[in-house]
């Protein structure tokens, strides 16, 4: 009888849940645009400074995707020639997976929170929007070390 659990289903979770840091970039710039549309209804010439602040948020889910096709690609899936993965092989993929998609998905959130808050700084202070870039920016480092831990594992994982 074959098993729905192998390797490369195992493999494949990894890079699917790497994707769902998305989720995070998604609400964080949806957070943000709200924020962002209110300050542009006021001032229509703030359009400029608030683009910014309203696509710091979105960078958590280009680094899932790098991680997902870093997957795919390791396992042969995006080449057409997948390989047959062990379980603990896939294991490994799926253990990289896991830090950037859950830190993208809470920090994409947080840092939506705080580019919204940012904005509103910008809207009444627009002299100091640098200040709430660098607030929002110290978010996004919490998703740079995540994506790190996720492509350390993946250098090691043996195939």
């Amino acid at each position: 009888m074959m098993s729905l659990i192998d390797g490369n289903t195992l493999a494949l979770l990894g890079a699917a849940i790497a994707a769902l840091a998305g989720i995070g970039s998604a609400m964080g710039v949806g957070i943000a645009g709200q924020a962002a549309a209110g300050v542009v209804a006021e001032d229509p010439k703030k359009f400029g400074k608030t683009i910014i602040l309203q696509a710091l948020p979105g960078t958590q889910g280009i680094y899932g995707l790098i991680i997902a096709f870093l997957i795919m690609v390791k396992i042969g899936l995006l080449g057409g020639n997948m390989i047959t993965l062990t379980i603990p092989q896939g294991a490994y993929f799926l253990a990289a997976g896991v830090p950037i998609g859950l830190v993208g998905i809470w920090s994409g959130i947080a840092q939506g929170k705080a580019a919204a808050a940012a904005l509103q700084l910008t809207a009444k202070r627009p002299d100091q929007m640098v200040k709430g870039i660098i607030y929002t920016a110290m978010v996004e480092t919490y998703a740079i070390f995540a994506l790190l831990v996720s492509v350390l594992i993946w250098l090691r994982i043996p195939v």
